[in-house]
Protein backbone atom coordinates (compact mmCIF):
# COMPACT_ATOMS: atom_id res chain seq x y z
CA UNK A 1 0.00 0.00 0.00
CA UNK A 2 1.07 3.58 -0.64
CA UNK A 3 2.05 5.36 2.60
CA UNK A 4 -0.67 7.74 3.77
CA UNK A 5 -0.88 10.80 5.99
CA UNK A 6 -3.27 9.76 8.75
CA UNK A 7 -5.08 11.69 11.48
CA UNK A 8 -6.72 10.10 14.52
CA UNK A 9 -9.55 12.14 16.01
CA UNK A 10 -10.15 11.16 19.62
CA UNK A 11 -6.59 9.93 20.06
CA UNK A 12 -6.71 10.22 23.85
CA UNK A 13 -9.76 7.93 24.22
CA UNK A 14 -10.00 4.16 24.60
CA UNK A 15 -10.65 3.53 20.89
CA UNK A 16 -8.01 6.10 19.93
CA UNK A 17 -5.41 4.18 21.88
CA UNK A 18 -6.45 0.99 20.14
CA UNK A 19 -6.18 2.77 16.78
CA UNK A 20 -2.49 3.27 17.56
CA UNK A 21 -2.03 -0.34 18.64
CA UNK A 22 -3.73 -1.69 15.50
CA UNK A 23 -1.83 0.62 13.13
CA UNK A 24 1.43 -0.54 14.69
CA UNK A 25 0.53 -4.24 14.78
CA UNK A 26 -0.61 -4.29 11.14
CA UNK A 27 2.36 -2.15 10.00
CA UNK A 28 0.02 0.28 8.28
CA UNK A 29 2.10 2.36 5.85
CA UNK A 30 2.27 5.87 7.27
CA UNK A 31 3.78 8.96 5.70
CA UNK A 32 2.79 10.91 8.80
CA UNK A 33 0.51 10.54 11.81
CA UNK A 34 -1.38 13.41 13.46
CA UNK A 35 -3.09 12.85 16.82
CA UNK A 36 -6.10 15.05 17.55
CA UNK A 37 -8.33 15.43 20.61
CA UNK A 38 -10.04 18.04 22.75
CA UNK A 39 -8.06 21.04 24.04
CA UNK A 40 -7.76 19.50 27.51
CA UNK A 41 -5.71 16.63 26.03
CA UNK A 42 -3.55 18.87 23.86
CA UNK A 43 0.14 18.66 24.70
CA UNK A 44 -0.06 15.11 26.01
CA UNK A 45 2.49 12.86 24.36
CA UNK A 46 1.83 9.31 23.22
CA UNK A 47 4.34 6.56 22.40
CA UNK A 48 4.06 5.07 18.90
CA UNK A 49 6.62 2.92 17.05
CA UNK A 50 9.42 4.12 19.27
CA UNK A 51 8.51 7.79 18.95
CA UNK A 52 6.79 10.25 21.26
CA UNK A 53 3.98 12.01 19.39
CA UNK A 54 2.09 15.06 20.67
CA UNK A 55 -1.69 15.25 20.81
CA UNK A 56 -2.96 18.42 19.14
CA UNK A 57 -6.21 20.26 19.75
CA UNK A 58 -8.77 19.48 17.06
CA UNK A 59 -9.61 22.54 14.97
CA UNK A 60 -10.81 23.72 11.54
CA UNK A 61 -7.31 23.46 10.01
CA UNK A 62 -6.41 20.07 11.49
CA UNK A 63 -6.83 18.11 8.24
CA UNK A 64 -4.52 19.97 5.87
CA UNK A 65 -2.37 17.42 4.07
CA UNK A 66 -4.26 14.46 5.56
CA UNK A 67 -5.23 11.50 3.34
CA UNK A 68 -7.15 9.46 5.91
CA UNK A 69 -8.94 10.56 9.08
CA UNK A 70 -10.00 7.95 11.65
CA UNK A 71 -12.71 9.43 13.89
CA UNK A 72 -13.72 8.17 17.33
CA UNK A 73 -14.81 11.20 19.31
CA UNK A 74 -18.62 11.05 19.31
CA UNK A 75 -21.35 12.01 16.88
CA UNK A 76 -21.30 15.76 17.52
CA UNK A 77 -17.57 15.99 16.77
CA UNK A 78 -17.98 13.86 13.64
CA UNK A 79 -20.86 15.93 12.30
CA UNK A 80 -18.84 19.12 12.78
CA UNK A 81 -15.38 18.03 11.65
CA UNK A 82 -15.86 15.15 9.19
CA UNK A 83 -17.10 17.53 6.42
CA UNK A 84 -14.02 19.69 7.05
CA UNK A 85 -11.77 16.67 6.67
CA UNK A 86 -13.47 15.66 3.42
CA UNK A 87 -13.25 19.23 2.11
CA UNK A 88 -9.50 19.11 2.80
CA UNK A 89 -9.17 16.00 0.64
CA UNK A 90 -9.23 13.28 3.30
CA UNK A 91 -11.33 10.14 3.43
CA UNK A 92 -13.07 9.79 6.80
CA UNK A 93 -13.71 6.47 8.54
CA UNK A 94 -16.09 7.41 11.33
CA UNK A 95 -16.69 5.30 14.42
CA UNK A 96 -19.70 7.28 15.69
CA UNK A 97 -23.37 6.81 14.84
CA UNK A 98 -23.52 10.16 13.03
CA UNK A 99 -23.56 8.81 9.46
CA UNK A 100 -24.34 5.10 9.77
CA UNK A 101 -27.90 5.21 8.52
CA UNK A 102 -27.31 7.85 5.85
CA UNK A 103 -28.15 6.08 2.55
CA UNK A 104 -25.22 7.86 0.88
CA UNK A 105 -22.67 6.60 3.44
CA UNK A 106 -21.39 3.00 3.23
CA UNK A 107 -21.61 1.02 6.48
CA UNK A 108 -18.85 -1.55 6.21
CA UNK A 109 -17.54 -4.70 7.86
CA UNK A 110 -14.73 -5.76 5.50
CA UNK A 111 -15.26 -9.50 5.96
CA UNK A 112 -18.98 -9.14 5.19
CA UNK A 113 -19.62 -6.35 2.62
CA UNK A 114 -16.25 -5.08 1.35
CA UNK A 115 -17.65 -3.92 -2.00
CA UNK A 116 -19.68 -1.25 -0.21
CA UNK A 117 -16.60 0.95 0.19
CA UNK A 118 -16.62 1.74 -3.54
CA UNK A 119 -19.70 3.92 -3.16
CA UNK A 120 -18.27 6.36 -0.64
CA UNK A 121 -18.36 10.13 -1.09
CA UNK A 122 -15.64 10.89 1.41
CA UNK A 123 -17.15 9.28 4.52
CA UNK A 124 -17.37 5.60 5.43
CA UNK A 125 -19.14 4.59 8.64
CA UNK A 126 -17.84 2.03 11.10
CA UNK A 127 -20.80 0.08 12.53
CA UNK A 128 -21.72 -0.17 16.18
CA UNK A 129 -19.43 -2.53 18.07
CA UNK A 130 -22.14 -5.05 18.92
CA UNK A 131 -23.35 -5.03 15.32
CA UNK A 132 -19.88 -5.82 13.97
CA UNK A 133 -19.51 -8.84 16.25
CA UNK A 134 -22.99 -10.06 15.33
CA UNK A 135 -22.82 -9.75 11.53
CA UNK A 136 -19.50 -11.59 11.36
CA UNK A 137 -21.40 -14.66 12.53
CA UNK A 138 -24.65 -13.96 10.68
CA UNK A 139 -23.11 -13.46 7.23
CA UNK A 140 -21.88 -17.05 6.65
CA UNK A 141 -25.20 -18.41 7.94
CA UNK A 142 -27.09 -16.05 5.62
CA UNK A 143 -25.10 -17.25 2.62
CA UNK A 144 -25.51 -20.94 3.47
CA UNK A 145 -29.08 -21.18 4.74
CA UNK A 146 -30.75 -17.76 4.54
CA UNK A 147 -32.00 -15.66 7.45
CA UNK A 148 -35.59 -15.03 8.51
CA UNK A 149 -35.17 -13.52 11.99
CA UNK A 150 -32.56 -12.81 14.67
CA UNK A 151 -32.97 -12.63 18.44
CA UNK A 152 -29.90 -11.35 20.27
CA UNK A 153 -29.05 -10.45 23.85
CA UNK A 154 -25.80 -8.59 24.37
CA UNK A 155 -23.59 -8.64 27.46
CA UNK A 156 -21.66 -5.41 27.02
CA UNK A 157 -18.49 -4.49 28.87
CA UNK A 158 -17.83 -1.19 30.62
CA UNK A 159 -15.30 -0.28 27.93
CA UNK A 160 -18.18 0.15 25.49
CA UNK A 161 -19.04 3.32 27.42
CA UNK A 162 -15.46 4.65 27.37
CA UNK A 163 -12.46 4.95 29.62
CA UNK A 164 -14.32 6.71 32.42
CA UNK A 165 -16.82 3.85 32.62
CA UNK A 166 -13.97 1.37 32.89
CA UNK A 167 -12.48 3.44 35.72
CA UNK A 168 -15.88 3.65 37.40
CA UNK A 169 -16.19 -0.15 37.33
CA UNK A 170 -12.74 -0.57 38.89
CA UNK A 171 -13.32 2.04 41.57
CA UNK A 172 -16.82 0.78 42.31
CA UNK A 173 -15.59 -2.81 42.65
CA UNK A 174 -12.81 -1.75 45.02
CA UNK A 175 -15.29 0.30 47.06
CA UNK A 176 -17.77 -2.59 47.24
CA UNK A 177 -15.04 -4.94 48.49
CA UNK A 178 -14.38 -2.41 51.28
CA UNK A 179 -18.07 -2.44 52.15
CA UNK A 180 -18.61 1.05 50.75
CA UNK A 181 -21.24 2.33 48.33
CA UNK A 182 -20.18 4.57 45.46
CA UNK A 183 -22.93 6.15 43.35
CA UNK A 184 -22.46 6.01 39.55
CA UNK A 185 -21.16 9.09 37.77
CA UNK A 186 -20.79 7.90 34.16
CA UNK A 187 -23.16 4.96 33.86
CA UNK A 188 -26.89 5.10 34.68
CA UNK A 189 -26.59 2.44 37.40
CA UNK A 190 -23.91 0.97 39.62
CA UNK A 191 -22.06 -1.67 37.61
CA UNK A 192 -19.83 -3.25 40.26
CA UNK A 193 -21.32 -6.65 41.22
CA UNK A 194 -24.36 -5.71 39.15
CA UNK A 195 -25.76 -5.61 35.61
CA UNK A 196 -28.56 -3.61 34.07
CA UNK A 197 -30.57 -3.83 30.83
CA UNK A 198 -29.87 -0.33 29.54
CA UNK A 199 -27.26 0.58 26.95
CA UNK A 200 -28.00 4.07 25.53
CA UNK A 201 -31.35 5.84 25.96
CA UNK A 202 -34.82 4.36 25.80
CA UNK A 203 -37.05 4.99 22.80
CA UNK A 204 -40.86 5.39 22.83
CA UNK A 205 -41.39 1.70 21.95
CA UNK A 206 -39.38 0.53 24.97
CA UNK A 207 -36.24 -0.45 23.06
CA UNK A 208 -33.00 1.47 23.50
CA UNK A 209 -31.03 3.24 20.79
CA UNK A 210 -28.37 0.51 21.08
CA UNK A 211 -31.01 -2.12 20.41
CA UNK A 212 -32.24 -0.12 17.42
CA UNK A 213 -28.68 0.04 16.07
CA UNK A 214 -28.45 -3.75 16.13
CA UNK A 215 -31.57 -4.01 14.00
CA UNK A 216 -31.10 -1.20 11.51
CA UNK A 217 -27.33 -1.55 11.03
CA UNK A 218 -27.54 -5.33 10.62
CA UNK A 219 -30.19 -4.86 7.95
CA UNK A 220 -28.05 -2.36 6.06
CA UNK A 221 -24.83 -4.38 6.20
CA UNK A 222 -26.48 -7.65 5.15
CA UNK A 223 -28.65 -5.98 2.52
CA UNK A 224 -31.84 -7.28 4.18
CA UNK A 225 -34.01 -4.19 4.83
CA UNK A 226 -36.90 -6.18 6.34
CA UNK A 227 -34.93 -8.57 8.56
CA UNK A 228 -36.53 -8.73 12.05
CA UNK A 229 -33.88 -8.29 14.76
CA UNK A 230 -35.12 -8.40 18.37
CA UNK A 231 -32.37 -7.17 20.69
CA UNK A 232 -31.88 -6.73 24.43
CA UNK A 233 -28.66 -4.96 25.41
CA UNK A 234 -27.24 -5.43 28.91
CA UNK A 235 -24.30 -3.72 30.58
CA UNK A 236 -22.31 -6.26 32.61
CA UNK A 237 -19.42 -5.89 35.10
CA UNK A 238 -16.75 -6.91 32.59
CA UNK A 239 -14.01 -4.42 31.84
CA UNK A 240 -13.41 -5.30 28.21
CA UNK A 241 -15.05 -7.47 25.49
CA UNK A 242 -18.72 -7.86 24.62
CA UNK A 243 -20.55 -11.19 24.50
CA UNK A 244 -23.79 -12.05 22.72
CA UNK A 245 -26.37 -14.81 22.87
CA UNK A 246 -27.84 -15.25 19.40
CA UNK A 247 -30.80 -17.25 18.07
CA UNK A 248 -31.51 -17.25 14.34
CA UNK A 249 -34.42 -18.48 12.29
CA UNK A 250 -33.14 -19.88 9.00
CA UNK A 251 -34.80 -20.34 5.64
CA UNK A 252 -33.29 -23.79 5.14
CA UNK A 253 -32.14 -26.43 7.66
CA UNK A 254 -28.48 -26.36 8.63
CA UNK A 255 -26.90 -29.11 10.70
CA UNK A 256 -24.80 -28.15 13.72
CA UNK A 257 -21.71 -29.81 12.24
CA UNK A 258 -22.13 -27.85 9.02
CA UNK A 259 -22.64 -24.61 10.95
CA UNK A 260 -19.44 -25.24 12.90
CA UNK A 261 -17.52 -25.76 9.67
CA UNK A 262 -18.95 -22.58 8.15
CA UNK A 263 -18.19 -20.43 11.18
CA UNK A 264 -14.73 -21.93 11.67
CA UNK A 265 -13.83 -21.04 8.09
CA UNK A 266 -15.39 -17.57 8.10
CA UNK A 267 -12.91 -14.66 8.11
CA UNK A 268 -12.73 -12.80 11.40
CA UNK A 269 -14.17 -15.67 13.44
CA UNK A 270 -12.57 -18.27 15.69
CA UNK A 271 -14.45 -21.44 16.61
CA UNK A 272 -14.27 -22.20 20.36
CA UNK A 273 -16.89 -24.89 20.79
CA UNK A 274 -16.12 -27.82 23.07
CA UNK A 275 -18.49 -27.48 26.04
CA UNK A 276 -17.54 -30.92 27.37
CA UNK A 277 -14.04 -29.53 28.00
CA UNK A 278 -15.47 -26.19 29.20
CA UNK A 279 -14.19 -24.48 26.05
CA UNK A 280 -16.48 -21.71 24.89
CA UNK A 281 -16.08 -18.00 24.11
CA UNK A 282 -15.32 -15.79 27.12
CA UNK A 283 -14.44 -12.09 27.29
CA UNK A 284 -11.36 -12.64 29.43
CA UNK A 285 -9.84 -14.89 26.75
CA UNK A 286 -10.60 -12.46 23.90
CA UNK A 287 -9.36 -9.19 25.42
CA UNK A 288 -6.80 -7.53 23.16
CA UNK A 289 -7.33 -10.07 20.37
CA UNK A 290 -8.60 -9.51 16.83
CA UNK A 291 -10.93 -12.48 16.16
CA UNK A 292 -14.47 -12.90 17.43
CA UNK A 293 -14.93 -16.27 19.13
CA UNK A 294 -18.10 -18.25 18.48
CA UNK A 295 -19.27 -21.42 20.20
CA UNK A 296 -22.07 -23.27 22.03
CA UNK A 297 -23.59 -23.87 18.60
CA UNK A 298 -26.77 -25.93 18.83
CA UNK A 299 -30.11 -26.46 17.13
CA UNK A 300 -32.69 -23.94 18.27
CA UNK A 301 -35.77 -25.00 20.23
CA UNK A 302 -38.02 -22.12 19.18
CA UNK A 303 -37.31 -21.53 15.48
CA UNK A 304 -37.34 -24.49 13.09
CA UNK A 305 -35.09 -24.43 11.21
CA UNK A 306 -32.85 -22.43 13.49
CA UNK A 307 -29.63 -22.25 15.49
CA UNK A 308 -28.55 -20.81 18.82
CA UNK A 309 -24.96 -19.82 19.62
CA UNK A 310 -22.76 -17.62 21.79
CA UNK A 311 -19.98 -15.24 20.80
CA UNK A 312 -17.45 -12.94 22.44
CA UNK A 313 -15.11 -10.33 21.01
CA UNK A 314 -13.08 -7.30 21.93
CA UNK A 315 -15.29 -4.37 20.97
CA UNK A 316 -12.37 -1.93 21.14
CA UNK A 317 -10.47 -4.03 18.60
CA UNK A 318 -12.73 -5.68 16.03
CA UNK A 319 -15.71 -3.74 17.30
CA UNK A 320 -14.02 -0.39 16.65
CA UNK A 321 -10.35 0.26 15.87
CA UNK A 322 -9.49 -2.88 13.91
CA UNK A 323 -12.58 -2.68 11.72
CA UNK A 324 -11.84 0.97 10.89
CA UNK A 325 -8.22 0.21 9.96
CA UNK A 326 -9.36 -2.72 7.83
CA UNK A 327 -11.67 -0.33 5.99
CA UNK A 328 -8.68 1.95 5.41
CA UNK A 329 -6.71 -1.02 4.06
CA UNK A 330 -9.55 -1.78 1.65
CA UNK A 331 -9.36 1.78 0.38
Amino acid sequence: MTPRSVAIVGASGAVGQDFLAVLAAREFPLRSLRLLASPRSAGTRVAFRGESLPIEALGPESFRGIDLALFSAGGAVSREHAPRAVASGAVVVDNSSAFRMDPAVPLVVPEVNPAAVHGHRGVIANPNCSTILLVLALAPLQRAAGLRAVVVSTYQAASGAGQQAMLELREGTAAALRGETRPPRVLPQTLAFNLFPQVDVFQPDGFTKEEDKLQFETRKILGMPELPVDATCVRVPVERCHSESVTVQLERPLAVAAARELLAAAPGLELVDDPAQQRYPMPLAMAGRDPVAVGRIRLGRVFVPGLTFWLAGDQLRKGAALNAVQIAELL
